[in-house]
């Protein structure tokens, strides 16, 4: 490989386009060229993540598509197969959805309480986003969400015990190496104790040396012992571990010191998102500098695509990077694709099967244990009786609905989101007129808004069946709610599940994988493990 091909392995990045030969400005201002397959093969990129927004995920067919032409551009390139990527964690970060069969999100995988879960949950996600080429998944969160105001992780987390975490990412990593998909563990050396969302700001952990290597660490040394390829790096600053302050993505200490020396891992290791809000006060240049010499192996999603890989290539020739020093994470690179099967067949069918009723099938089954009852005076809704469903979540509150109808439960819908003062008039008004009120929250804890409706609601004397949707926490801004369900998500499968616990159609079986304490902290409100099941 030339100098330059083994650079662009060290580069995952997006590309514009629903196919690769679909020209796009988007890419012409980015890359200087105007189809993905252009971008792929000028800049011999080691890798591609889908979204949404940059028009990669229209269907399964097109998927398929995409994923076959960048494959084709690659090889035909440099001969090296493409990684393709995309963060399909389930619960409330997922890229894709109907008709492929949707994960209802790790905390909600926690809940039931079953290991296994976490496993099947993993090994159908992976089975469906192999089958679109989409070779890397950019998961498990093996965070410890030890803050209950954590705005990173919350429900995107297995729980808030160091051991539960450990063994539910050991088994999620194990579903996806059988379904033949590279897993990455996230986000070390772990988001859990932080407020901050590094995508949009400066996230700092106080905690001791020894509390993060206790707390924190284990659940990625679990991963690693389960095979796990790659490891995210994230951009939290952690005093204890590194003085400079530098993000651990950028820290020699952190990446080098702790990840590779001391956990004994040599697979690859990734950046979280270069372009966050964690690191826009550090210059560019600074920033892949710091990255490589911290010991990462691919930088993903740099603002400026060709001034990095420029400015890799010209540390090299100028000294301050050898080029063994490059040639270690190609190798890493490399190691982790043949493992992955990709050069013996990077490609899939184009008319890919996804959402089958057994996939389905171990979906709902995952929502149906894990929807939890903390408390209860206003259920089983029976049917006939008139329900107004309102809250947080225009397709939440739609579905809801839609469900509760589908089990005989004349339900009506008002949306209000974050409400003001008039919507709240409305849907008190309403309320008053309904037999029984289901509010949807998500994160009320941040929320002042969704606390002033809740208790606007519970003021009309009605019943009122508070649901969680995000985080289980919001009770402890409403302790009063005597009717209180944590679905943990809001895919149709936890929707389905919540429908079928409020009707009775199904008990709720799951338990509480966190602590829930009141709004002070001060005072524990619901122990870990609370709930029927």
């Amino acid at each position: 490989m030339s100098l330059a091909e083994k650079v662009g392995q060290m580069f995952v990045s997006y590309v514009y386009g629903r196919t690769a030969d679909t020209a796009s400005p988007a890419n012409v201002s980015l890359y200087g060229v105007a189809t993905p397959a252009e971008v792929v093969a000028k800049y011999h990129l080691g890798g591609v993540i889908y979204f949404t927004w940059s028009d990669n995920l229209a269907d399964p067919g097109q998927i398929a598509g995409l994923s076959n032409g960048l494959q084709r551009a690659a090889v035909a390139d440099s001969g090296v197969p493409l990684q393709i990527s995309t963060d399909q964690e389930g619960g409330v970060v997922n890229r894709i959805g109907a008709p492929l069969a949707v994960s209802p999100g790790n905390m909600a995988v926690g809940a039931t309480f079953r290991p296994g879960e976490a496993y099947r949950a993993a090994r159908v996600s992976g089975t469906e986003l192999r089958a679109l080429g989409i070779n890397v998944v950019d998961a498990p969160v093996v965070d410890v969400n030890t803050n209950a105001r954590n705005a990173a992780d919350g429900p995107r987390a297995f729980g808030d015990r160091t051991g539960q975490v450990s063994l539910f990412g050991a088994e999620a990593v194990a579903g996806y190496r059988d379904a033949r998909i590279g897993a990455q563990a996230k986000h070390f050396p772990g988001l859990g104790d932080t407020t901050v969302n590094t995508d949009n700001g400066v996230a700092v952990t106080d905690e001791s040396r020894e509390e993060i290597l206790a707390t924190h660490v284990p659940p990625f040394r679990a991963a690693i012992a389960a095979g796990v390829p790659s490891v995210m790096a994230a951009h939290i600053v952690a005093p204890a571990l590194d003085p400079s302050g530098r993000p651990a993505s950028l820290s020699r200490p952190i990446v080098t010191g702790l990840l590779r020396r001391q956990l004994h891992f040599d697979g690859v290791v990734i950046t979280d998102a270069l372009d966050a809000a964690a690191l826009k006060d550090i210059p560019a240049d600074q920033i892949v500098l710091d990255a490589v010499d911290a010991g990462v192996d691919q930088l993903l999603m740099p603002k400026d695509v060709p001034g990095a890989v420029r400015t890799v290539l010209d540390a090299v020739a100028d000294g301050r990077v050898s080029e063994a020093r490059i040639d270690r994470s190609v190798r890493r690179i490399l190691r982790m694709k043949t493992g992955l099967g990709l050069f013996d067949d990077p490609y899939v069918s184009e008319q890919p099967v996804v959402g089958t009723p057994g996939h389905l099938d171990v979906m709902a089954g995952v929502a149906a244990g894990s929807v939890t009852e903390l408390r209860n005076t206003a259920l089983p809704v029976e049917a006939g009786r008139s329900v107004l469903v309102t809250g947080w979540g225009v397709g939440t509150t739609t579905n809801l609905t839609n469900a509760l109808n589908a089990r005989g439960v004349g339900a009506t819908r008002l949306y209000t989101g974050s409400p003001n003062a008039d919507v709240i008039a409305q849907a008190v008004a309403a309320a008053r007129a309904a037999d029984v009120t289901v509010v949807t929250t998500y994160n009320a804890w941040g929320d002042v808004n969704q606390q002033k409706l809740v208790a606007a609601l519970l003021a009309t004397g009605k019943p009122i069946v508070v649901a969680a949707v995000g985080g289980p926490y919001d009770i402890a801004y409403f302790p009063e709610v005597s009717t209180y369900l944590a679905a943990y998500g809001y895919q149709l499968p936890s929707v389905n599940a919540l429908a079928d616990v409020l009707t009775g159609r199904q008990a709720a079986r799951g338990r509480l994988p966190v602590t829930i304490r009141s709004a002070d902290g001060r005072e524990v409100l619901f122990r870990y493990g609370t709930g029927r099941g």
